[in-house]
């Protein structure tokens, strides 16, 4: 079996490669606090839902206006472009975020926020949630001073 990330396969879908669990923010999430969110190099898109139900991916151009810092972030991002089913291919997707230069893309399935695409800055694949727990990890052991 090859690897489960390389994402060369067409077979392979968005579903099968999502990030089961990607963090989220509230409906009530500001600009501000997005701003600060996207302050850290690996927050690429937030996601911001009602429950189960995907309301926007914001991006940070999305915030580069002169938005209020009290706006309701979700009011600037957006859903189209942004979101896959979960039967979408892997290769078509892996096109359209090299094109556009972009690295998410939400799963969603009748409006529901099913995972999270993360497309690996070497653009060999997509990230699972065991190499996003093992960064976690090394994160945490640097900081440590491990």
């Amino acid at each position: 079996m090859g690897d489960p990330c390389a994402g060369g396969s067409s077979a392979r879908t968005a579903g099968e490669a999502m990030v089961l669990f990607p963090k989220t923010c509230a409906p009530a999430t500001t600009v501000a606090r997005a701003r600060a969110l996207f302050t850290d190099d690996h927050v690429h898109a937030l996601l911001v839902v009602d429950g189960t139900r995907l309301l926007s991916v914001v991006e940070r151009e999305d915030l580069s206006g002169t938005a209020s810092p009290d706006v309701p972030a979700h009011q600037l991002g957006r859903l189209e472009g942004r979101t896959v089913p979960p039967g979408a291919g892997l290769d078509g997707i892996a096109d359209q975020l090299r094109a556009e230069g972009r690295r998410r893309m939400a799963v969603v399935e009748d409006g529901r926020l099913l995972g999270l695409l993360c497309f690996k800055r070497s653009g060999r694949g997509f990230c699972s949630d065991a190499d996003i727990a093992a960064r976690s990890r090394e994160r945490a052991l640097l900081a440590a001073g491990c």
